[in-house]
């Protein structure tokens, strides 16, 4: 998530108000974090985050609640196609409910054919999106899946109340994942991220009932409007669709 104001980021975008969400970690996580954050500092900068602090320990942090969590980093450096596969494994693992919020949609034929099989076997799918989005690239191709998607059954709702920057997915009501990861291909193989799985009940359920709050300000897309769309639509998504590994 991005530390700044939403009120002073990308104004000039005309994609209204970012909404984004965070959450505060406590407990042996932290260290994890901490971790992490040194490790990606290295690796952009060669330098040592010691060079500056001189400190070079982490404390041991002691565990201040009952929530299971599971740190997943990603990007250069870490063991190649982590956070794709942590997320394939998520994906094919719901059995009753999978809701999804990212800003940038542009999933790989992996991640689809996970979201279409999981629809196809009876688990409802929602993917949440912003209905305007900075990038005009990643808009249009992100488009260019809805089609394909709807027609598996899964249900793409559109958000209208500003740039939704939230990235979450609930599983079934038990587990979520909760971090920085887009569903794009930057995310996934270039950019470093850290992804939480809260494998808790109640914060899922909470994370759950921030999701069901994007949906009562989204429209719902169905088959008929992405089959009836403009030839003019359908040659910018795929025209962006080209591009879609880069983006």
């Amino acid at each position: 998530q991005n530390l700044v104001d939403p009120r002073f980021f990308k104004q000039e975008e005309g994609v209204g108000e970012w909404v984004d969400a965070m959450v505060r970690v406590t407990g042996p996580v932290v260290e994890l974090f901490a971790a992490t954050f040194m490790n990606d500092w290295l690796l952009e900068t060669d330098c040592r985050l010691a060079d500056y602090t001189g400190r070079t320990d982490i404390h041991p942090v002691m565990p201040t609640g009952d929530a299971l969590v599971q740190l997943a980093p990603s990007g250069p450096g870490y063991g190649e196609d982590t956070i794709h596969n942590l997320l394939l494994t998520t994906l094919y693992a719901a059995r009753h409910e999978l809701i999804l919020t990212t800003p940038y949609f542009v999933p790989d034929n992996a991640i689809l054919a996970a979201l279409k099989s999981a629809a196809q076997r009876g688990v409802s799918v929602t993917v949440i999106v912003p209905e305007k989005n900075d990038s005009r690239l990643v808009h249009y191709a992100s488009r260019g899946r809805y089609e394909t998607l709807t027609r598996a059954g899964v249900h793409i709702a559109t958000f209208a109340g500003g740039l939704l920057h939230t990235k979450t997915i609930t599983v079934d009501g038990d587990f979520c994942l909760f971090g920085s990861v887009n569903l794009d291909m930057r995310s996934f193989w270039l950019n470093f991220e850290m992804t939480l799985f809260v494998y808790d009940r109640e914060f899922t359920g909470r994370v759950r009932e921030l999701q069901q709050s994007y949906l009562k300000h989204c429209t719902p897309r169905d088959l008929e409007s992405f089959e009836n769309r403009p030839f003019r639509e359908r040659l910018m998504e795929n025209i962006a669709l080209l591009v879609g590994p880069l983006l």
